[in-house]
């Protein structure tokens, strides 16, 4: 057994103990119906910085996700992978907006090396991506969610990062429900690594 495959199997057990067998059908949604349209009130460069990155984060993994929707093997990875595509795409619309309200760009540096004191994260790389592309079948959804796995946990670590060093409230609670839904999502999908 590899270590990668330990350590999910060690994952896999905790988040079903922590979900209660959790039904992988119904997957969280990261940001209800009722978060502000406009981010209005005093921002920091962090919370532009934040959200740029996060924007090019949920981006790659809208890629990620439509080849899981389109080479899925199981229906429950393809509902969630369905399920958190609509939630990201939502979220980047969202966060752009919030973005041009400001009058700041929407995108910022490609190097994600140069944030790296800011709780940037280096983003999941070409290699790993075209694995993925080129993958079919069970060792395709093996791949897919291992790396989606990764990428939340990432996208969980920057909003952490925000809660700290961030200032506009929307944005704060936004970090907060990215959170929470990522790992909730991570959950679910430790669970299909399981199965």
């Amino acid at each position: 057994m590899t270590r990668i495959r330990a350590i999910a199997a060690v994952l896999v057990a905790a988040a079903v103990l922590l979900t209660g067998c959790k039904d992988v059908n119904q997957p969280a949604t990261a940001v209800p119906q009722g978060v502000a349209a406009v981010a209005e009130g005093p921002h920091n460069a962090y919370d532009v910085l934040f959200l740029q990155m996060m924007i090019g984060h949920q981006r790659q993994g809208l890629e990620m996700l439509k080849l899981g929707r389109d080479k899925g093997v199981r229906e429950d990875v393809v509902n969630l992978a369905g399920a958190i595509d609509v939630t990201e795409a939502e979220e980047v619309d969202r966060m752009s907006g919030w973005l041009t309200g400001w009058k700041e760009q929407a995108t910022g540096s490609d190097d994600h090396s140069s944030h790296a004191a800011h709780g940037g994260q280096a983003a999941t790389g070409e290699e790993q991506l075209a694995a993925l592309r080129d993958a079919s079948g069970a060792d395709f959804e093996m791949k897919f969610l291992n790396l989606l796995i990764a990428h939340q946990h990432n996208a969980v670590e920057m909003a952490q990062q925000l809660k700290t060093n961030g200032q506009n409230t929307t944005v704060k609670q936004f970090a907060e429900r990215i959170e929470l839904s990522r790992t909730q999502q991570i959950q679910q999908m430790l669970v299909l690594v399981s199965g």
